[in-house]
């Protein structure tokens, strides 16, 4: 039954207007004359997939796990302003895949008279205004089914920090409180909202609002069935997606299914080397990470065989073998992505390492790494642990560069000052160019 739900919505695509703003979806029946809006919901469901490339590559070639050869895909790397220049594959189509299910998600909670599908589409509304906010910063809020064609000031972009408070916390706790805790494939639940709140909370840096919901996620997942894997290698791939219970909320992706952006969907072929603009993508960095892992560690680091080529210079974690690489579904929140948050958010609430550091040990262990415990106690050195751990657990699924600017690490990882202007990506100059400059441009691009 896997993807079922994307059919429906692939077969509700919205016509882009002059600008992804500014749209009355032509092809979907006025709200007035609909009392089943399930495939309106799968719809807003269904424009995540063109998020998930943009946000790989964004999170981890931005970073130090990965690396660009071919210009000007190199821009990527070199923190000024000609990222710009890459918005036809990356930034383009993120902005309009999320602003087209935020869209979709509107017309639910405006008129759907079912408790669940509104809670649903509150969670995606929160999801992609939280992705556009990591990305962008400041951005445009719509929050209507029908926003007006004439009124341009809608257009103009909100503070990332009202739209924390005003629209992405407030729809997450309302997702909470209806959503049951039952986890169904590709479908929002109850802890994937408070996952999710969790970690905007800490996006925000607001370590005291993350830790009750994140300990909610930990403390009640063995109820809802969500456990973390045996294996290391049991997480990834397609075969390993269904009734997965380490993921709390995922895209699914088929390959009989295509958005909007025939390549938005590929996000694995960045970190195989499919593609020629980074043949050999793996940043010697991230190897060299393994390495001091295996030394610290009283062993050899298991996730190394499951993330990376034999050789170091091409990541695996989502194969291609088999025919199935189209298939892999991209991971929005997992168990241990959580279990790390949540030992963060305690350390830098000044929980102390004898309490912090044993949440890590079921993940050390099944990497097949020593316990920390009892190895570090500084508030300084548990952080420093955690953020180590976060790399090599959660390598190559989007999270790197937006743990390192969450944490304000940006420099110190990356071994030189970067200009926080360039910690965002630029605003689309399409969209900038239909609104008149009412959206205008992130400073420095």
């Amino acid at each position: 039954m896997k993807n079922i739900f994307l059919l429906f919505g692939a077969l509700l695509l919205i016509t882009a207007c002059s600008t992804d703003l500014d749209q009355s979806p032509p092809n979907i029946a006025s709200s007035d004359s609909l009392d089943d809006f399930t495939g309106v919901l799968n719809a807003a469901y269904y424009y995540q997939l063109g998020s998930t490339t943009p946000m790989a590559v964004m999170g981890e070639f931005r970073a130090d796990n990965a690396f660009m050869f071919e210009a000007p895909y190199t821009e990527f790397d070199t923190y000024g302003p000609n990222l710009t220049t890459m918005e036809d594959q990356f930034f383009g189509p993120f902005y309009t895949a999320l602003y087209k299910s935020i869209l979709s998600a509107n017309n639910v909670i405006e008129n759907s008279v079912n408790a669940t599908e509104v809670a649903e589409a509150k969670f995606l509304r929160a999801l992609s205004y939280f992705k556009l906010v990591q990305v962008f910063g400041d951005v445009t809020v719509n929050l209507s089914a029908s926003p007006s064609l004439t009124d341009t000031s809608i257009l103009v972009r909100k503070p990332a920090a009202d739209v924390y408070n005003n629209v992405i916390i407030p729809d997450l706790q309302d997702a909470i409180a209806v959503l049951d805790a039952e986890i169904v494939d590709g479908r929002a639940s109850k802890y994937a909202a408070q996952g999710i709140l969790g970690k905007v909370y800490m996006a925000m840096g607001d370590h005291s609002s993350a830790v009750p919901h994140l300990a909610a996620v930990v403390n009640g997942a063995s109820a809802a069935g969500i456990a973390l894997k045996g294996d290391f290698d049991e997480i990834f791939g397609a075969a390993n997606e269904v009734a997965n219970s380490e993921i709390i909320f995922s895209t699914q992706i088929v390959s009989s299914i295509i958005d909007e952006y025939s390549f938005a969907s590929r996000f694995w072929n960045w970190f195989v080397g499919d593609d020629s603009k980074s043949d050999f993508p793996v940043d010697p960095d991230l190897v060299a990470a393994f390495d001091a892992s295996d030394a610290s560690g009283g062993g050899t680091d298991l996730r190394r065989a499951v993330t990376l080529h034999t050789d170091g210079t091409t990541a695996i974690k989502f194969p291609k073998e088999g025919g199935l690489g189209s298939e892999h579904d991209w991971i929005e929140l997992r168990l241990a992505d959580v279990i790390l948050l949540y030992a963060e958010a305690l350390n830098e609430t000044g929980s102390a390492a004898s309490t912090v550091l044993p949440l890590l040990d079921d993940i050390r262990t099944r990497a097949g790494l020593n316990s920390l415990t009892g190895t570090v106690s500084s508030q300084a050195d548990v952080r420093q642990a955690i953020a180590d751990e976060r790399r090599l657990e959660l390598a190559f699924e989007g999270h790197r560069w937006f743990d390192l600017v969450r944490t304000g690490t940006v420099d110190a990882e990356m071994g030189e000052s970067i200009n926080s202007n360039f910690h965002v990506f630029p605003i689309p100059v399409s969209e900038i160019l239909a609104t008149k400059g009412v959206i205008t441009q992130n400073a420095g691009y």
